[in-house]
């Protein structure tokens, strides 16, 4: 399925000039998966953003979630000065901004003065391994099914509540539930044609476990299309429940219910468009889709801190809770990690792994190279796990975001798909993380020990 510019160059510019587009926004997808850029006049983004570039300070690629700078990264310091990279627009994703007046995006690469790239990068860490499969002849393509949980409060005042006493917007698990769902219908059904607007092809919407749980679908594309429409998705249903008087949250774990998670389906086909994961073998499986599962199972563990990059990513994984604990595979076994589905054309491995933090670039790029760490090296297929996963004596998933990053660190076939920078880069960001979980205080420590110790 080839991509298609949601909004080609030249309708935007009869846009711009019919005055129904006045503002342009060029956008990244930060370490954490989050969209940052600058939003310029429309006139100004035909005239120097599109045919040259624009800039923004290298710190964004290096900061923690609170946006603070950060020691240890190499690509920016205050030694180094924090100096400008480059946003160079994408042309085949501009698209108009629905829920936004007068508004257009385009997502842009990083670069360095001179054009090198940046490597740091989530697109351009995407945009490696998508090359390493374009070298076999092969083009993935990817759906992620990203949960998320809305409450009955603004932002704002949540943020002044301290997160505290929510309320969210259903009672009970709404699961497939019909009834207790379209008390969300009006926010849901503005997410959904606001996405439809901005070029996506929604596929629908259901509850999920948790209160006011909800998973908003959308139809697989090649993988780059498909994570910057993750990313956009992500920052405008927030924006869109914001206008609603409510607050969205994709964390993997809110509370001790069920978790946010994001699933991610992922295929390959040649560059002429065959299904070459579907063959003769067991389960209808080809060689290459035999080794390509053998790869993403055998690197799960060492790439877990890709797919769970946050300290709260580790708490999701419980057993029972339909998030994954164990390092298995099976056919349509929801227990499993990596869960096969469809037949023929339509065959593909989900990854249960990552939650609803998870950065898009960043899991279907560690997807990639464990599948192709497969097929390289011709891994065997183990057999499928038939049974209750949870149960079972396979080796488990790290459970802290310490033992992930130790396991990243120590990875051979991270360095070797990602290159010492990357991997350098990220585990520097896990370090951040994991001094501040260190240093904080938390609520459930003062309940606990306040009067009683």
């Amino acid at each position: 399925m080839a991509a298609s510019a949601p909004l080609s160059v030249e309708d935007l510019d009869a846009a711009i000039a019919a005055g129904e587009i006045d503002t342009v926004i060029v956008a990244f997808a930060d370490a954490q998966g989050r969209l940052v850029g600058k939003r310029v006049a429309a006139r100004f983004f035909q005239e120097e953003v599109l045919p040259h570039a624009a800039e923004a300070c290298n710190y964004l690629l290096s900061v923690d979630v609170d946006m603070n700078t950060v020691d240890g990264y190499r690509m920016s310091s205050w030694d180094t000065g924090y100096g400008d990279m480059l946003l160079l627009s994408d042309p085949s994703t501009l698209r108009r901004i629905p829920w936004l007046p007068g508004t257009a995006l385009v997502m842009a690469d990083l670069a360095w003065e001179g054009g090198a790239p940046v490597v740091q990068s989530p697109r351009e860490i995407l945009k490696r391994q998508r090359a390493r499969l374009a070298e076999r002849g092969l083009v993935a393509y990817s759906g992620t099914e990203l949960e998320f949980i809305v409450f009955d409060e603004t932002y704002r005042d949540a943020w002044a509540r301290g997160y505290r006493d929510l309320k969210p917007s259903t009672d009970y698990n709404v699961d497939y539930n019909l009834l207790a769902s379209t008390r969300l219908e009006p926010l849901l059904r503005d997410i959904r044609l606001g996405m439809e607007g901005a070029g996506m092809y929604c596929e629908g919407v259901k509850g999920e476990c948790n209160f006011g749980q909800q998973e908003i679908a959308f139809r697989y594309d090649e993988v780059l299309v498909t994570a910057d429409q993750h990313a956009i998705y992500k920052n405008g249903a927030k924006e869109i429940a914001d206008k609603h008087g409510k607050a969205i949250t994709f964390m993997a774990k809110y509370n001790e219910r069920e978790g946010n998670s994001c699933h991610i389906h992922l295929s390959v086909r040649s560059d002429s468009g065959e299904a070459v994961m579907a063959g003769e073998g067991a389960h209808g499986f080809s060689p290459l889709m035999e080794h390509w599962i053998a790869g993403i199972l055998a690197t799960l563990r060492e790439f877990t801190f890709l797919y769970a990059p946050n300290i709260n990513s580790y708490k999701r994984y419980a057993k029972g809770s339909f998030a994954p604990t164990g390092v298995a595979w099976g056919v349509d076994n929801r227990t499993c990690a990596l869960r096969l589905v469809g037949h023929g054309s339509s065959l593909r491995v989900e990854n249960r792994v990552p939650g609803g933090d998870v950065n898009p670039y960043l899991g279907i790029a560690a997807i990639i190279a464990g599948g192709l760490h497969g097929i390289e090296n011709e891994l065997p297929l183990p057999e499928p796990l038939s049974g209750n996963a949870y149960a079972s004596e396979v080796d488990h998933l790290p459970t802290t975001l310490r033992e992930a990053a130790q396991l990243f660190a120590d990875s051979a076939v991270a360095r070797a798909a990602f290159g010492d920078e990357m991997v350098e880069h990220y585990l520097n960001q896990a370090r951040i993380e994991v001094e501040a979980y260190d240093a904080a205080v938390t609520d459930w420590e003062r309940v606990r020990g306040f009067e009683r110790l």
